[in-house]
């Protein structure tokens, strides 16, 4: 074979390779055409090292995430995610971490280890039973008994401020917004299901009677306007 056929041949197989490479979008040095790395290393991880990057993407999900969509977040072979993810999840079993790394739902998440049940079970109970201070059972008795009622007539009642004590019996459940007073636009507020069930019983019918503890209802109406006009 003469030289010419020889450097022939030479470029034909150079061309071949590069078209190859070409198809995929990757160089033969493991490169991609655009200068990232397919092993995430260098600057492109954003984040100290592979095992932080994982713990700190899987914190940040509100459900399970698959190999897949690890592996492009942090620019890794899937492969290797996976087998970091099997490492770090046997790593906290092994330190008895209260916490664990479960492949679940085709995905990747953390959850409180199963031996702590009973300690996440009583934090949950307690904060549900922690009792309401004097305010909140006061400012809850007139929302119970003269809803639908804005918060300035709760205040006009109790004669304080009754703003973070609403805030307190919304974020419990207790009661609720129920539109809007057609003379103020303030907020109306009602007590809820859960306040019946918290009290065990079926209907407001059931409330207790407040008559001889009350001023005359008609009195104390003439009371709220004067404080709601400022007369």
């Amino acid at each position: 074979m003469s030289e010419s056929d020889l450097a022939l041949e030479a470029s034909v197989v150079e061309e071949a390779a590069l078209s190859e490479a070409d198809v995929d979008g990757t160089e033969l040095d493991g490169t991609e055409l655009d200068g990232t790395e397919l092993d995430g290393s260098g600057d492109n991880l954003g984040a100290p090292s592979l095992m932080a990057a994982l713990e700190a993407l899987l914190l940040l999900a509100d459900e399970p995430m698959s190999v897949m969509d690890l592996a492009a977040a942090v620019r890794h072979p899937a492969d290797a995610v996976e087998e970091e993810l099997r490492r770090l999840a046997d790593e906290y079993t092994a330190d008895g971490r209260g916490f664990d790394l479960r492949e679940i739902a085709g995905g990747w998440r953390y959850y409180t280890r199963g031996e702590c049940a009973p300690l996440v079970e009583r934090f949950v109970h307690d904060g549900q039973q922690a009792r309401l201070t004097q305010a909140s059972l006061e400012t809850l008795a007139v929302i119970a008994y003269r809803q639908p009622i804005t918060r300035g007539r709760v205040s006009a009642v109790r004669g304080v401020n009754v703003d973070g004590v609403i805030r307190t019996l919304l974020t419990r459940g207790l009661i609720a917004e129920a539109g809007h007073d057609g003379e103020s636009g303030a907020h109306l507020y009602v007590t809820t299901s859960h306040f019946l069930e918290r009290m065990g019983i079926a209907s407001l019918d059931e409330l207790p009677p407040l008559a001889e503890h009350l001023p005359d209802l008609a009195d104390l109406e003439d009371v709220l306007d004067s404080v709601a006009t400022g007369d």
